[in-house]
């Protein structure tokens, strides 16, 4: 939401559905472009059975950092994409994540090719993006670490 703006329950399906058909606009990465944040939430309309309903109130952004700017400027009401991508300091105040049941979490997944030439380093990247470290790092963005 832009920044001052009341923070509305977003705690179940239903409470998003309701947000979502009240808003004015939203905006959201442009999934057709391959942005994975607009492919997960083009499914949560799908899940919800709004797809029909939003079609009039989407504008698609490029990228996350994108959505974001059009909140943060006034342009859409609501702004979704990945924690990862928003930064309160762009104008905007992050509400939190949408329910599991709508909104499947992405998941990242690392390996080193059989064919490498120097699977040394790339086992050590692996390792460290696996570690407890990196682990911090990821919460302090807004990710969650797999382990």
């Amino acid at each position: 939401m832009r920044k001052g703006a009341s923070k509305p329950d977003i705690s179940t399906a239903d409470a998003v559905k309701r947000l979502l058909l009240r808003a004015a606009s939203i905006s959201y990465p442009n999934g057709a472009n391959g942005a994975a944040a607009g492919v997960s939430f083009d499914q949560t309309l799908k899940t919800l059975g709004i797809v029909d309903e939003m079609q009039p109130k989407i504008r698609r952004a490029q990228g996350g950092a994108g959505a974001m700017a059009m909140v943060a400027s006034g342009e859409v009401e609501i702004g979704l994409t990945f924690m990862s991508e928003m930064n309160a300091g762009q104008g905007i105040e992050v509400v939190g994540a949408l329910p599991r049941e709508i909104s499947t979490p992405t998941e990242l997944v690392g390996f080193v090719s059989a064919h490498t030439k120097s699977p040394d380093p790339a086992q050590a990247l692996l390792r460290y993006l696996s570690s407890t470290d990196a682990a911090a790092v990821y919460r302090s963005v807004g990710m969650q670490p797999a382990r």
